[in-house]
């Protein structure tokens, strides 16, 4: 999955000729007081330029409303995915997704981690506009008012997929129903006679998260079972936040005999922490996780968990893109597929 050799290409389109009737390369390059050719230079990211006439030309570029005219550069035969961590079997199934997209369209795959942020760093985005890729997807990430400004103006379209915040209605996104989801999780546990369930949500700052708390609290609602703040809690989307919280909600006097995870790592965690307490799941507690990940049906017991559709999800998006990229305007950028509940064992009437 090594990127595809990348080769440094120039702008083709002549010094005078508008890329969509707004400015020409050579009225922005007199208005930054600089060459044509230092212009197509910041346009293709090259290195050579100083940081104040780079800055000077992306602002030109921005207020003219330059957009490089399709098919007027040689792009390269690759898609850029990004993430802000690329450390988990969930972020295997988004590379499963978009790779199989890809392989069908005889493209490479460059993958890039933002070491945890949110948004990705310049040097990302410079490094894009060099690859000239056919679309960027990010995943759990977001872009800068600039940065989109960069990649439109080269003409590289872009998309999100699970969103951490609102993206905003101009950028093409990618997302699965959380709060339906948190919801059946829910409505399955209390339908089995659990009346003390706590949550483990993920991060506050992602919409999901929220989300799938959200559809919690509406279930609890509905059955008529008051909400305990004690009960939820909130950690990272990784094994030992839920390792950490399912500690903390099971050594309560009056502990939930049900947890929902907000994702299958958490879920794992407070597999962990229910066995060095010595409760057995579903005896003595009740599990769900979100996103069914493989691994969750060969554990034990076998998780049940909201299905998230990553793969589809992840494929949605390149195609999303590549659609975006050859002029094609679909009838919506912003998609949210369907989850689904997968029961398996690790859920059963309370005190079972």
């Amino acid at each position: 999955m090594s990127p595809a050799n990348v080769q440094s290409h120039q702008e083709n389109a002549p010094a005078g000729e508008s890329s969509d009737g707004t400015a020409t390369l050579a009225e922005i390059a007199r208005a930054a007081g600089v060459s044509a050719p230092t212009v197509s230079k910041v346009l293709n990211g090259r290195a050579d330029v100083a940081p104040g006439t780079r800055t000077k030309v992306e602002e030109l570029l921005l207020l003219h409303g330059y957009r490089r005219r399709r098919g007027s550069t040689t792009q390269s035969q690759l898609i850029d995915l990004v993430f802000h961590e690329l450390d988990s079997a969930w972020a295997m199934e988004v590379v499963r997704g978009v790779e199989n997209v890809a392989r069908e369209e005889g493209l490479s795959l460059v993958l890039s981690e933002s070491a945890g942020r949110l948004t990705p760093g310049q040097t990302w985005v410079d490094g894009v506009l060099a690859r000239r890729p056919v679309g960027v997807i990010l995943v759990l990430s977001d872009l800068t008012a600039a940065q989109r400004a960069q990649l439109t103006s080269r003409n590289i379209p872009y998309a999100v997929v699970d969103p951490a915040g609102d993206p905003g209605d101009d950028v093409p996104s990618v997302g699965t129903t959380n709060w339906q989801g948190g919801l059946a999780a829910t409505r399955h546990l209390t339908g089995l006679g659990h009346r003390r369930i706590g949550v483990i949500s993920g991060p506050s700052r992602m919409m999901c998260s929220r989300a799938r708390v959200d559809g919690y609290r509406a279930a609890l609602e509905t059955a008529g079972l008051p909400i305990d703040p004690a009960l939820v809690r909130e950690g990272e989307f990784q094994h030992e936040a839920g390792y950490t919280t399912g500690m903390e909600l099971l050594s309560m006097a009056d502990r939930p005999t049900a947890i929902f995870a907000g994702n299958d790592l958490q879920a794992l965690g407070v597999y962990e922490a229910a066995r060095e307490l010595g409760l057995r799941i579903p005896e003595d507690l009740s599990v769900v996780g979100f996103d069914d990940l493989p691994l969750t049906r060969w554990i034990g017991p076998p998780l049940t968990t909201v299905r998230q559709p990553l793969i589809e999800m992840a494929e949605t998006a390149a195609r999303l893109v590549l659609d975006l990229g050859r002029g094609r305007q679909p009838a919506t950028t912003r998609v949210d597929l369907a989850t689904n509940l997968v029961v398996r064992s690790s859920t059963a009437a309370p005190g079972r």
